[in-house]
């Protein structure tokens, strides 16, 4: 936003007086940053609610392990891993037809509505009395929220142009962290409900949790507009200009093709950032899923209520991480080359956790842990979706690279079993591992876009000028 643009009320009044302002000034500019900011302050917080409600509500059942849930439906370690792991499976499985049908059902329908049904879900993991129902609701869970994230990512380049849209999601994304942190602050608070009404504590959390859900989805369907067109809170001026501002980005949207599909499918950039995002995904995983286990077993925690609060800590840090970088990404206009320093934060934080003994040492690399995976994934969730043009096309490449990315799941919910507790070094080491793979992915994806860049600058692109698609000469690929 311009530094000099003093933004008025929402008043009609006041916008009609800022774009008399603007009109006799020629500062079109002063208009773009003032439509970047509505925007900003009407779709991002109903966004970021959304995406709170999904990480707590697939993560809580970490916290709801370590205060009874295994206990009082007798499950072994593994058996709850299998519960873990299936939701990943049915999660991964929904993710592109969800991204494909989202234009025919609309945002401002589709998302609000997964939203209330996996909260009922939540709700109804409160009730379950044995491992057969747990796998059956997790399943049924995943593919509810299946379809969330690629559509929030999807619809977000609706109204932002590419060079914005990292610090976008970053802003969105600080609620994975934020999530984390209420997390644990809901889970000791709502704990302490139960036993009540013949229920333990652990079933009051998703009981609760699942139903703010339900209310959240149901506020969020009067909110969101669906596209440029819908939003009321934009006057047809405004609408003008920011139809100007994301077709100067894309030139012209196709219909919808098989070959376009085609064409995200058999991608090399889509294939390598979404295995670099697999292997970051095993450790943001087991992070959410584990770090509950994690510092309950350190030993400087009283109990797993104490414990709860212990984790809250690590994902404010990372919160703060994530919006600095996802802010200098979009200011530099890069991705994953910031990847190639935020790695290393994490791979840092890792290695030092899985050598060390020390409980207030290996409190101490959560920090960096959470800090430098949480940041690297804004970059890399906006990557294929600056550049890919074409609606259909940045639909597949945007849920194909999660679809592929959340098979992470299936390896991070069989780490941190028990039998390596309390100091996890085999387990660390694994993520460890994974992260280093993740650097040389994205390494080879920056040198990938670059070589394509390269390429139409010496005219090996010249045929698809003016196709107005992401092989067009003059669209340049963000490294």
């Amino acid at each position: 936003m311009e530094p000099h643009l003093r933004i008025p009320s929402m008043e009609k009044k006041n916008r009609l007086t800022l774009h008399e302002d603007i009109r006799a000034q020629g500062d079109v500019q002063t208009l773009r940053s003032f439509l970047i900011f509505l925007n900003f302050c009407r779709i991002l917080p109903v966004l970021m609610v959304l995406f709170i409600c999904s990480f707590i509500d697939r993560s809580n059942v970490g916290n709801a392990k370590i205060i009874g849930l295994e206990k009082s439906l007798d499950m072994s370690s593994h058996q709850y891993a299998v519960g873990l792991c299936v939701f990943y499976a049915t999660y991964i499985a929904s993710e592109i037809p969800s991204n494909l049908v989202l234009k025919r059902m609309t945002p401002k329908v589709w998302l609000p509505l997964l939203t209330a049904i996996w909260g009922m879900l939540t709700m109804c993991l409160g009730f379950i009395h044995n491992f057969a129902s747990f796998v059956a609701v997790r399943a049924l869970l995943g593919l509810a929220e299946g379809g969330l994230l690629p559509g929030m990512i999807l619809y977000l380049s609706g109204f932002y142009r590419r060079g914005e849209l990292a610090f976008r999601i970053g802003i969105m994304y600080t609620a994975v962290a934020l999530s984390g942190a209420f997390g644990g602050l809901l889970a000791r608070a709502l704990s302490s409900i139960g036993p009540r009404g013949g229920l333990e504590g652990w079933r009051w959390i998703f009981i609760i949790e699942g139903l703010a859900t339900i209310v959240c989805g149901a506020v969020a369907t009067m909110c969101l507009p669906n596209g440029i067109e819908s939003a009321r809170f934009l006057n047809p001026e405004e609408k003008e200009t920011a139809r100007e501002r994301l077709l100067a980005d894309t030139p012209h949207d196709q219909s919808f093709t098989w070959s376009e599909v085609r064409r995200g499918v058999f991608n090399l950039q889509v294939w390598l950032s979404s295995i670099a995002y697999l292997c970051i995904n095993i450790g943001l995983y087991s992070f959410s899923l584990f770090v509950p286990t994690i510092i309950n077993n350190l030993g400087f925690a009283k109990d797993p209520n104490e414990a709860q609060l212990w984790t809250v800590i690590p994902y404010a840090v990372a919160s703060v991480g994530i919006v600095f970088f996802a802010f200098l990404s979009d200011r530099l206009r890069v991705r994953g080359t910031l990847m190639l320093f935020t790695l290393p934060l994490a791979i840092l934080g890792y290695g030092v956790i899985s050598v060390s003994s020390n409980a207030r040492i290996q409190y101490g690399m959560t920090f960096l842990m959470g800090t430098g995976i949480y940041s690297s994934v804004p970059p890399l969730l906006s990557w294929n979706s600056n550049n890919s043009a074409g609606h259909y096309k940045r639909a597949t490449t945007s849920a194909l690279q999660l679809g592929v990315a959340n098979c992470g799941g299936f390896v991070a919910s069989f780490l941190y079993e028990k039998r390596e507790s309390p100091l996890f070094h085999r387990s660390h080491s694994v993520v460890l591992g994974s992260l280093c793979a993740a650097w040389v992915f994205i390494f080879g994806n920056v040198a990938w876009c670059w070589k394509i860049n390269r390429d139409k600058a010496r005219g090996k692109y010249a045929e698809f000028a003016g196709s107005g698609d992401d092989r067009d000469p003059k669209f340049r690929m963000i490294l």
